[in-house]
This record gives C-alpha cells, sequence and structure tokens, in this order.
C-alpha cells in the first residue's frame, strides 16, 4: 500500500503559478504511476496529468497541455505539478494518486488517493 498526501495549494491571481506536490508513504514508490485529478465545485473529478513510474513517460490533459509539467523523485517519493499560467477555470480540488504498473488517465484505475488540495484562482 501507499499513502499519498498533497500540499501546496492556495489562492493565486489569474496568471501566476503554483507548484503542488504530493509525498508518498512506503519504500516501494517506484512501482507506482502516478496521477493527479481535480474536481472542480458541482463538477466530476477530471484527469489532469499522469507520470509512468520511472518518470520516463508523462500524459496531459489537453485543458492543461502546455501549461501544467508533472514529475517525480523516486529517491524522495514525491511528484509534483508545476502549474504555470494558471486560470479561474483550474480552480479545484487537487488530489495525487497512485496505481500499480502503468500510467492511466482513468479515475477508476487508480488505487489510491490523497485527501487534496484546494486551488483557487482569482480573476
Amino acid at each position: 500500500q501507499v499513502q499519498l498526501v498533497e500540499s501546496g495549494g492556495g489562492l493565486v491571481q489569474a496568471g501566476d503559478s503554483l507548484t503542488l506536490s504530493c509525498a508518498a508513504s512506503g519504500r516501494t514508490f517506484s512501482r507506482y504511476a502516478m496521477g493527479w485529478f481535480r474536481q472542480a465545485p458541482g463538477n466530476e473529478r477530471e484527469f489532469v496529468a499522469a507520470i509512468a513510474r520511472e518518470g520516463d513517460y508523462t500524459y496531459y490533459a489537453d485543458s492543461v497541455k502546455g501549461r501544467f509539467t508533472i514529475s517525480r523523485d523516486n529517491a524522495k517519493n514525491t511528484v509534483n505539478l508545476q502549474m504555470n499560467s494558471l486560470k479561474p477555470e483550474d480552480t479545484a480540488i487537487y488530489s495525487c494518486a497512485a496505481r500499480e504498473r502503468l500510467m492511466s488517465s482513468r479515475e477508476r484505475e487508480y488505487a489510491y488517493w490523497g485527501q487534496g488540495t484546494q486551488v483557487t484562482v482569482s480573476s
């Protein structure tokens, strides 16, 4: 199993940048592909970005491509989401998730979830 704790959320203005971090417990972090998802009020949770176990492959939702960057440090058991050029529509609770083996954009394929961190972008 793996436990996940997100941090780094906050209130920013449109155009600002923010970096979210997700810290994972356990010694086998490199077994897990990692993903970031977000849920805005009244909306379903949606995929944001994913990264393969060794960090050699990444995948992004079209809505964030070119603005967000996902990365990981297996030595530190962390995965980050660098968010640039933030827009009000990026406002949501952001959660990291883990699944063994291959990365995925499908929420239901992730077995482990963090509690989430709030990101609010004002216009």
